[in-house]
């Protein structure tokens, strides 16, 4: 009779013991897969969305201020040698070395102008840029297309009455509306926007930067050296990094993911006990069935490798259970952990492999103190239940 014959027949006869056996080995592996899948998950639409929080690199011109106060009361302040940002180093940013590493550049134009007897800032952008960086707004009609059209935040449309279709007069020259911002809860809410050339004309700074936002935020970004650069192409300029919200999610993603392989080991570390627990109950139960196979010539090797060959069989099955009860568990849990439904599964074929591997190197450590005891039982010894 085959060593596999033996094996195989005998996890046929305990059905239920292996039963258990494969589902206590197969939640500690599905717990490893829910858990890393959801990490690599998480870290991957963190890093998709990463555009979405906007310009993490602020880019203003270089100014000595003066507070006042008196009396431990604001007055304001008072700024000397203002500078401004020249149209033209805007083609230095995208020199630096690391220039591989920026999104967008986004420059600006801001200026106060009178409009139907209100005061409205004007802010005058680069579109196709501005909306890469700001994917997150919502439009009520289109973007402006050509020097004619502006775009309006939602509070400043309600301060004019107006809304999309219709026009606007700014300082002469009438524009249509091309669409209205939904609300945004940001300042965004309050400004008109229009296109930068055009805009540059109306507050006459043509050629000059008011200020310019670059989209760099992406995973392994080496922010802090591209701040260093920028600042060395645009001496007279003030660079400086917006990433707090970038940085306290992935150190919260990070502590997640430490977190979570600990929950992990702790649970392998369970499964390990279970399939010790029952192999060992196993070969106890079989105390005659290995006598026998020793009295009639079976070797130590032997005796090992039915046992060993049943915890590689179980194993597999465990497995294979786990990873695909894992994916299935990450695939309903990854929505709410991602806090949107975009949130796209990875389906790693590491991940596949690795919880197959693991699977197998914990049911065989875990089977290997039975299977060396029951090739050491005596034959006489195990005879005697006879």
């Amino acid at each position: 009779m085959k060593l596999h014959n033996i094996s195989i027949n005998n996890l046929r006869r305990r059905k239920a013991k292996m039963a258990f056996l494969t589902i206590g080995l197969m939640v500690g592996i599905a717990t490893i897969v829910t858990l890393v899948t959801l990490t690599k998950s998480m870290s991957s639409d963190i890093e998709r969305k990463m555009d979405e929080f906007g310009a993490n690199i602020l880019i203003t011109p270089q100014s000595n201020d003066l507070s006042m106060s008196y009396g431990g009361i604001s007055l304001g302040g008072v700024t000397f040698d203002q500078r401004e940002i020249r149209e033209e180093d805007l083609a230095k940013i995208t020199s630096i070395k690391n220039n591989k590493n920026i999104s967008t550049v986004s420059p600006k134009v801001l200026g106060g102008v009178r409009v139907a007897e209100k005061d409205i800032l004007l802010v005058g952008v680069n579109f196709d840029s501005e909306l890469k960086m700001k994917q997150w707004w919502q439009i009520f009609g289109e973007a402006p297309k050509n020097e004619g059209e502006v775009l309006l935040g939602s509070d400043a449309a309600k301060a004019l009455n107006v809304m999309s279709g219709d026009t606007v007069e700014i300082k002469g020259e009438k524009f249509k509306v091309a669409g209205v911002l939904d609300q945004t809860g940001s300042q965004d809410d309050a400004l008109v926007f229009a296109p930068l050339m055009k805009a540059q004309k109306l507050l006459g700074k043509e050629g000059r930067i008011t200020l310019v936002e670059v989209a760099a935020l992406c995973a392994g970004c080496p922010i802090g050296d591209m701040v260093v650069q920028i600042a060395e192409k645009l001496p007279e300029a003030k660079v400086s990094a917006i990433q707090q919200v970038v940085e306290s999610r992935l150190h919260a993603l990070d502590q997640f993911s430490r977190f979570s392989y600990g929950v992990a080991a702790v649970v392998v570390f369970i499964g390990a006990l279970i399939v010790f627990v029952t192999m060992m109950g196993s070969v106890n139960e079989r105390t005659t069935e290995i006598g026998v196979f020793r009295a009639i010539g079976f070797r130590r090797s032997h005796i090992m490798r039915i046992i060993l060959l049943e915890a590689v069989l179980v194993s597999l099955l465990a497995g294979l259970l786990g990873y695909a009860s894992g994916m299935g568990a990450a695939k309903l849990t990854l929505p709410i952990m991602a806090e949107g439904k975009n949130a796209v599964l990875i389906w790693d074929s590491t991940v596949a492999f690795g919880s197959i591997a693991l699977a197998l190197v914990v049911g065989v450590l875990a089977s290997l103190y039975p299977a060396l005891h029951a090739s050491k039982m005596d034959p006489t010894e195990a005879l005697r239940a006879l």
